[in-house]
């Protein structure tokens, strides 16, 4: 398509910036960033209660 410049869009808020990059500011870059962490305190909090769910079933279970 002739006119469309090469390029690539703010993973964090969609607008256009050069086709090298991945975000479009610092502010981007860092509100990514919280929110991969919050995803990965996330996801080790449900990893600890499945391990502690598992852990009442086998050993709290009647025999």
């Amino acid at each position: 398509m002739p006119g469309i410049v090469p390029h690539r869009h703010c993973i964090v808020c969609g607008k256009a910036i050069e086709p090298d990059k991945t975000f479009c500011s610092d502010e981007c870059k860092e509100v990514w960033e919280k929110e991969k962490k919050r995803q990965r305190y996330f996801s080790l909090l449900m990893l600890a209660l499945l391990f502690i769910l598992m852990f009442l079933i086998f050993f709290t279970a009647p025999r």
